[in-house]
């Protein structure tokens, strides 16, 4: 069994909508997706809508978040809530933040 690796890349996102315009397009979200909290929480763990290369699971590795997370910590915060959420909805995820300077 291999995971589906998507990177998504925070580089230049400065706020909420930005990043969930960015998590709609790196994650190939559904047209339903409603670009809020509780959407993003829904969609990460639902399986039915990952791209079908993650049938044996999906690991995001998220990178340039150092940035949002300065600018923006109280979203980033819920942000990293949202994750943790998600992951511990469906085992087969994995959200992994991935350190170091941005690009």
């Amino acid at each position: 069994m291999t995971e589906l690796v998507i990177t998504l890349d925070l580089d230049g996102v400065t706020d909420k909508p930005g990043l969930m315009d960015r998590c709609a397009e790196t994650l190939e979200l559904p047209d339903w997706f409603g670009r809020n909290w509780d959407a993003l929480a829904d969609s990460l763990s639902d399986p039915s809508v990952w791209p079908a290369e993650a049938a044996d699971g999906l690991l995001v590795v998220v990178r340039n978040w150092q940035p949002y997370a300065k600018t923006r910590p109280e979203e980033w915060e819920i942000a990293q809530e949202v994750f943790t959420a998600a992951v511990n909805r469906a085992p087969s995820l994995t959200v992994m933040l991935a350190l170091g300077g941005s690009s």
